[in-house]
């Protein structure tokens, strides 16, 4: 019996294997021609390498799904092969799609490499690409999953009913996703409007970081002592914060220093100086004293100094700082933050007379 009702599938099967290592043996051809024609854009030749494992599975797809069709009606268990291969061939599709919009997002960061001195446009670049990238895989993903779902009738018919009665639960979901899509909106928000790309330093919530990568719905901030801060994309919608790599890396910083009044200006204005000039991280921009307050007991100074990027700013506003006052320790050793007493009117105070 079982083989009386199976037996007209013997034809169609090798018919389907023909098929099959016919489309294996075009997909190997074309490969062949596709890598040859690639090499001479690599922008192309990431997108065909990245698609090359999600072809190999559609292309034998494509010939057993078009034998299918080709089959009787009548056959034994048809529709349900039909069905299978056809959620597979929808599962292939989708992952050929994903692998083509990561592949041009690899070709396009291969592109524009960060590691050179100005790569404030790749960095812009890098950033685009990943944010837009991320919601493009996820766009396909969803897309993929729902043609499979229309592909079952009774899937069908849930969907229409669920609008139907959308009401109350349409509401719960949409309150409950809200944070989802307002992920979503601020990625697209952040990759088109740049407030900040891959490596610029921020500052947030008191914490120096660079951010180090941005996905669909989160930033990974680097502290400088190795720790991650994760921010979800809405905060930066919502919350300021600092950029100091905006449109360049080059920054000023000041080192503070109270000294007492006796201090002459000029000899340290020549140290700070010739300490700028001898570290590697001053830009020659900018090496400035000023005194900036002067209170009863001390002066202020303010040292400013300028290097082409945050973390050398930070060694050198060590350096500076560590050289002046071992400069005021050895030169000027008087002139260091003292508190004055006027001992001799004290000593003159007549004491009180003693009680009766």
């Amino acid at each position: 019996m079982f083989w009386n009702a199976y037996a007209p599938w013997l034809p169609v099967l090798g018919v389907a294997a023909v098929a099959a290592l016919l489309a294996l043996l075009a997909k190997r051809i074309s490969r062949v021609v596709i890598f040859r024609v690639a090499r001479y854009s690599p922008l192309v030749d990431v997108i065909v390498r990245q698609c090359n494992r999600a072809a190999s599975l559609l292309f034998p797809l494509v010939a057993l799904q078009a034998v299918w069709q080709g089959a009787p009606d009548d056959l034994q268990s048809i529709q349900g092969v039909r069905h299978v291969t056809g959620l597979l061939l929808i599962a292939a599709v989708t992952w050929l799609a994903v692998s083509a919009v990561r592949g041009v997002a690899e070709g396009v960061i291969k592109l524009h490499p960060v590691d050179g001195s100005d790569n404030l446009q790749a960095r812009r670049i890098h950033t685009q690409t990943r944010v837009l990238s991320r919601i493009a895989m996820g766009a396909v993903l969803v897309a993929g999953v729902a043609f499979a779902l229309m592909t079952f009738p009774g899937a069908r018919q849930l969907g229409a009913s669920l609008l139907a009665s959308a009401g109350v639960a349409g509401l719960v979901a949409g309150i409950a996703a809200r944070s989802v899509f307002g992920n979503l909106i601020a990625g697209l928000q952040i990759a088109l409007s740049q407030p900040f790309r891959i490596d610029d330093v921020l500052i947030i919530e008191g914490e120096w970081g660079r951010v180090e990568e941005i996905t669909g719905t989160y930033v990974v901030l680097r502290i400088w002592d190795e720790r991650r801060l994760i921010i979800p994309l809405q905060w930066f919608v919502e919350h300021p914060f600092q950029n100091w790599t905006r449109s360049s890396a080059e920054l000023l910083g000041t080192v503070f220093l109270s000294v007492d009044y006796s201090l002459p200006l000029e000899p340290l204005r020549q140290e700070a100086q010739r300490v700028c000039e001898a570290s590697p991280d001053w830009d020659k921009r900018v090496c400035l004293v000023q005194v900036t307050d002067a209170t009863e007991r001390s002066m202020q100074l303010r040292v400013l100094v300028s290097s082409a990027s945050s973390g050398q700013n930070f060694d050198l506003r060590c350096a500076v700082r560590e050289a002046l006052i071992a400069f005021i320790q050895r030169e000027h050793p008087e002139s260091l933050p003292r508190l004055r007493a006027d001992v001799n009117a004290a000593d003159s105070v007549s004491p009180r007379p003693a009680l009766a």
